[in-house]
Formats: structure tokens, C-alpha cells, sequence
């Protein structure tokens, strides 16, 4: 049995679980309204999924388009969204985005320059006008080394390759609803272990704040790197807290697609924003096929007005491969099923015969050294394959839009593990402005809270007991299953049944299969020590990954509509009753349970925004 006497154990005031752009950009923030911070990452500083945000950060600068502004960011938010954001979280975003930039570059970030030295502004997808603040198309890169020089000069405490398993809560209540309906229930700490040693190590603070990113692992395909297993949402869900969006998952249009090796690596949106095009086995330019009503007024309808476009934004309309990512990915999985595909499942993607060698080398420089070196394909001078590929969730953590609290006291999130801000699909460059804008507000609220929390007890040696033996459980059990086939199977499931289409029928039978892998999971038993134990790790990974795949699987099931990021071939219309209502997961016992909330109402001087021409 453990002693929790031996354990390690710290004291701060804000913890924050998670140390992408999110989880720094909060630390530096409490640490400047006097808090006692520290960091804590699952890989190592620098190493954060931020970096795979290549293409810019979204901001209403209007450094190369004077007409752009934040009611204009705010609106192709808001309809990138389906209309299901949380209309202050978008509000908040767009008019605070600029300022996020400006100070990233106070603290030393070096970003591409107009021609009369402003920050230099992309297009993306989805958005009215060029607004990515953008480094080449390694602009994720630089935030992350930007905050990280920030943090570290500030002698912000950090723990690396250290793993959060449970949080702790002060009193009795056990349930969900017992916790949010009371005080009781308010964040202690948490119990973490060192993934190298595996020796155990104990927080205390009043205030958490999660920015632990996403969920892909828990899909076949996916850019997300080992990290993404859902380790916040579930977190959050075991404290008590409601999880919004679930259903909506957004696939990247263009991932790579061979070597398998490297399938689902992310191509960046960059290449569409600086002309590439997509095209089927036939050669044809498909996108062109499949605009949708809600966009046809500022979407070209021909090759020559779609190429004049980067010419003369002021006459011709956006080209169709620059619609919201939801919108490109399912018009290249009908072409795959359609049987127009790439050799190897996906489409082509073809920016060699529109660009010179040296723009695309220019500007894109890291497309074209990750293709060149991980498929032998010079983008300079041939097309590349893509396809869809699990890239980021919409949802999240259910927030109070201006702190970034949840309903329990104490416990914060932002960045991609927090929801509510993208609703059903999120706009390309808008995850790093995001993740600026509302890391920021949770570590000044955690800090401000911190300083208003009464002195706790501390967290109690029955709590880090029972956490100790929790983590150590799959080492008591012998001859068990397998944490790698489980994670496998898994994967199989919200791949083929919970993918990027979805039907009752097989969404059903995800959640029959996630039960039978549920108990599997109970089941897992691992071999060897505690020290350098992947499978272990792996193991405490899992529940996490289940929690979350069920959350999107009823939260799916839930929503008989198509819209966003989330396609049902049995409902393919939206529903405009559904536009009305956002689905909160919260964990009832050891299932899932789903509610309807309607949508906070949009104030008159918002709503207008969408009436004007």
C-alpha cells in the first residue's frame, strides 16, 4: 500500500495541466497578477501540439484589408460556427485577437512583414478577408517559442513529462449534480505521476487551470501527435463539470495520405490560402461542385473568378477550395467514395503548376521539406495527396465566456479542451487566437480567485491513497488484455462508426462497442515496473479516450441534423430547431448523460451584424 507521507507534494496557487500555446499563455498571466504558478506538461516544454498550427493566428489587424475589423472576424465566427458559438466567447475573441498579437511580437516573435513592415496577413478559409498573422507556415512554432522564452524568463515553475490523473475537490458530494449545486466540490489539487520513474507527486492549489488540448488519438487518422487522449475533458467530466459540442469533430480536408507512415501528418491550409487547388483522379477541379446555399453569394462558381480572386480581391469572389473546413472535407470524402480518388484514398492537392519554385519555397517552407523528406514528393513540382484527417474537436469544457471557469469552483480551461467559442466547426487560424485570447482571461481569473479562496486543509491522505492505488491497479492484475489492442480497437471504432458520415444505425453499435471495450479497459494488466512503462501510461490513457469517444458518440446519436462538423447521411438537411439548442455531456454514475441547453441569446447589436448586406 502506498504511504502518502513518502509521495512528493507541492503548494501553488494556480496549477495549470497543460503547456501548449493555452496552458503558457495562462501561466504567464497568473504569474503577472502575483500568483504562485506552476506548469505541468505530459511531454516536454516546446514539444506542445501548438506547433502543428502552421498557417497564422486570426486577428482583425487590418494590415493588408483597412475594411476588415473585429464585427467582420466576429461574424465569419459566428457563421463558421454554424451559429452554435457562444456568442460572447466569439465576441471576446475577435476583439481581443489583435491586441494578443501585438503583444506576442512586444515579447519577440518574429512574423512576415507587408511591404510597408506591418505584420503580414493570409488568407484561410472561411474568413471575409486576409487576417493570419502568419511566420511561413510555422507560425504555431513561434508562439509556442515565444511563450516558452516568456515562461521560462519569469522563473515559472515547470514539471515536465509529468501526467495529471485526478483532481482533487474539497467535501462529500459524489455526484456531478452534487458538486455543481454546491460549493462543495471546489478544486484542492491534484495527483500526478513523473512518466520516467513513475514515482507519485501531489499539488496543492485552489485553482486548476486545464488547456491539455485535445482528443484524436482516440481516432485512426488524425494529426494529432501521442498527447491528444482526451486527458482535460475527462478530467473535468470525473470533477463534475458538463462538456459541450461533443458531437462536432472537425476533420482536417487535407492530411497526408501516403507513405502510411506518415497518414493524417497535417498540410497545412496555407497552400489553398496561397492558391493551391484541389483535383479528383480525373484532373478536374471538384470543389466547384459542392458550394452549399448558405455560401453561394461570395463563393466563385468559375476557374477564371476563383483564380482572379488573388488578383482582385475588391471584384471577384473567394475561391471554393476556401470554404470552412467542414465543407471541403466532406466534398473530398464524396469524391474518395465516388471512386475519383488518389491511388491511395484521397485527392490531389496542387499548387506546382500555380506558384513559382520560389514562392512555395518561400512561403511555404515547411510543406515542402515534410513532403520531400517523409514521401519523396517535390510540391514544387507535383501534386500532393490528402485526405481527411481527426484533426480538433469543437468541443469542450462548458466556460463562462469572460473567466474561463467552469461549474466548479475552482477548475478552468481554455484552448481546444475548453468549448463553446467554435460551436460546430472552427475556422482556420481562429485555435491560436483562441487559445491567446482565453488562456489569457483563465490565468488572471484563476490567479484573482486563488487570492479570495479560503486556506484548505489540504488535500487528505485518504484522497492521494485511493488515487495511488487507482493508477497502480493495471500492474495487481495478471495475464489481463492488452492497453495497445485496446487502444487499436478503439480507434477502429470511432474511425468506421463515429467518423466523418455518421447514421444511428452504426452509432448504436459504437456505443454497444465502447461498453465491451469499457470492461476490457477494466481488464488491462501491464508487465514489468513503474519506470519507462509506455504501456502503463497507456493503460491510465485509455479511460480517458473512452470517456471522451462516448461523449461524441451520444452526443451524436442525440443531434438527428446535419450541421458543421457533424454529418448525418440518415438526417442530411439542418434542422432549424437544432440551431437553437447545444448538447452538454456530463457523467451520470459511469455513463454518459446528455442534455439540451438552449443558446444564451445574442444581443440586438450582434444580431444585426448578420442582417446587413
Amino acid at each position: 500500500m502506498t504511504d502518502p507521507s513518502s509521495i512528493e507534494r507541492h503548494s501553488y496557487d494556480v496549477l495549470i495541466v497543460g503547456a501548449g500555446g493555452a496552458g503558457l499563455r495562462a501561466a504567464i498571466a497568473a504569474h503577472e497578477a502575483g500568483a504562485r504558478v506552476a506548469v505541468i506538461c505530459k511531454s516536454l516544454l516546446g514539444k506542445a501540439h501548438t506547433v502543428m498550427a502552421e498557417g497564422g493566428i486570426a486577428a482583425a489587424m487590418a494590415n493588408v484589408w483597412p475594411e476588415d475589423g473585429w464585427q467582420v472576424h466576429f461574424r465569419d465566427t459566428m457563421r463558421g460556427g454554424k451559429m452554435l458559438n457562444h456568442w460572447r466567447m466569439a465576441q471576446l475573441h475577435a476583439q481581443e485577437a489583435p491586441d494578443r498579437v501585438q503583444e506576442l511580437e512586444e515579447w519577440g516573435a518574429l512574423f512576415d512583414r507587408t511591404a510597408d513592415g506591418l505584420i503580414s496577413q493570409r488568407d484561410f478559409g472561411g474568413h471575409r478577408y486576409a487576417r493570419l498573422a502568419h511566420v511561413g507556415d510555422r507560425t504555431g512554432l513561434e508562439l509556442i517559442r515565444t511563450l516558452q522564452q516568456r515562461t521560462v524568463a519569469l522563473g515559472i515553475d515547470v514539471y515536465m513529462e509529468c501526467t495529471v490523473t485526478k483532481l482533487f475537490q474539497s467535501g462529500q458530494a459524489t455526484s456531478s449534480a452534487e458538486k455543481r449545486a454546491s460549493a462543495d466540490g471546489r478544486i484542492t489539487g491534484a495527483f500526478a505521476y513523473w512518466r520516467e520513474s513513475g514515482r507519485f507527486v501531489v499539488f496543492d492549489a485552489p485553482t486548476v487551470v486545464l488547456a491539455t488540448g485535445g482528443i484524436g488519438k482516440s481516432y485512426k487518422v488524425t494529426s494529432n501527435s501521442w498527447e491528444y487522449t482526451g486527458d482535460g475533458h475527462a478530467l473535468a467530466l470525473q470533477a463534475g463539470a458538463s462538456l459541450v459540442n461533443m458531437e462536432f469533430v472537425q476533420f482536417h480536408p487535407t492530411g497526408m495520405v501516403w507513405p502510411p507512415s506518415v497518414k493524417g501528418i497535417l498540410v497545412t491550409e496555407s497552400v489553398r490560402g496561397d492558391g493551391g487547388v484541389l483535383r479528383n483522379s480525373e484532373g478536374r477541379r471538384f470543389m466547384f461542385d459542392y458550394i452549399p446555399e448558405f455560401f453561394k453569394a461570395e463563393t466563385a462558381d468559375t476557374e477564371e473568378e476563383a483564380d482572379g480572386w488573388y488578383e482582385d480581391k475588391a471584384k471577384h469572389r473567394r475561391p471554393p477550395e476556401l470554404l470552412p473546413r467542414d465543407e471541403v472535407a466532406r466534398a473530398i470524402n464524396s469524391e474518395v467514395k465516388a471512386g475519383r480518388g488518389s491511388p491511395h484514398g484521397g485527392v490531389f492537392l496542387d499548387i506546382a503548376s500555380r506558384r513559382s519554385v520560389e514562392y512555395i519555397q518561400r512561403r511555404l517552407p515547411s510543406m515542402y521539406h515534410q513532403f520531400k523528406e517523409l514521401a519523396d514528393v517535390d510540391i514544387t513540382a507535383e501534386p500532393m495527396e490528402v485526405g481527411p484527417t481527426c484533426h480538433y474537436v469543437m468541443g469542450g469544457v462548458a466556460v463562462d465566456p469572460d473567466t474561463g471557469e467552469s461549474a466548479i469552483p475552482g477548475l478552468y480551461a481554455a484552448g481546444e479542451v475548453a468549448g463553446g467559442m467554435h460551436g460546430a466547426n472552427r475556422l482556420g487560424g481562429n485555435s491560436l487566437s483562441d487559445l491567446l485570447v482565453f488562456g489569457k482571461r483563465a490565468g488572471a481569473a484563476a490567479a484573482e480567485a486563488a487570492t479570495r479562496a479560503e486556506p484548505a486543509a489540504g488535500v487528505s491522505d485518504d484522497d492521494v491513497r485511493a488515487a495511488a492505488e487507482a493508477a497502480l491497479a493495471p500492474f495487481e492484475r495478471q495475464g489481463g488484455e492488452n492497453a495497445y489492442t485496446v487502444q487499436q480497437d478503439l480507434q477502429d471504432v470511432m474511425h468506421n462508426l463515429v467518423g466523418i458520415i455518421r447514421t444511428a444505425d452504426e452509432m448504436e453499435k459504437a456505443l454497444q462497442d465502447l461498453g465491451k471495450l469499457r470492461e476490457r479497459a477494466q481488464q488491462i494488466s501491464v508487465e514489468g515496473h513503474r519506470q519507462y512503462n509506455p504501456g502503463w501510461h497507456l493503460s491510465l490513457d485509455l479511460a480517458n479516450m473512452l470517456r471522451v469517444s462516448e461523449c461524441i458518440a451520444r452526443a451524436a446519436l442525440e443531434r438527428t441534423e446535419s450541421r458543421g462538423g457533424h454529418t448525418r447521411d440518415d438526417f442530411p438537411a439542418t434542422d432549424d430547431s437544432w440551431g437553437a439548442v447545444n448538447l452538454h455531456c456530463t457523467l451520470d454514475g459511469e455513463s454518459i448523460a446528455v442534455r439540451r441547453e438552449p443558446l444564451p441569446t445574442m444581443p440586438d447589436d450582434l444580431r444585426q451584424l448578420f442582417e446587413e448586406k
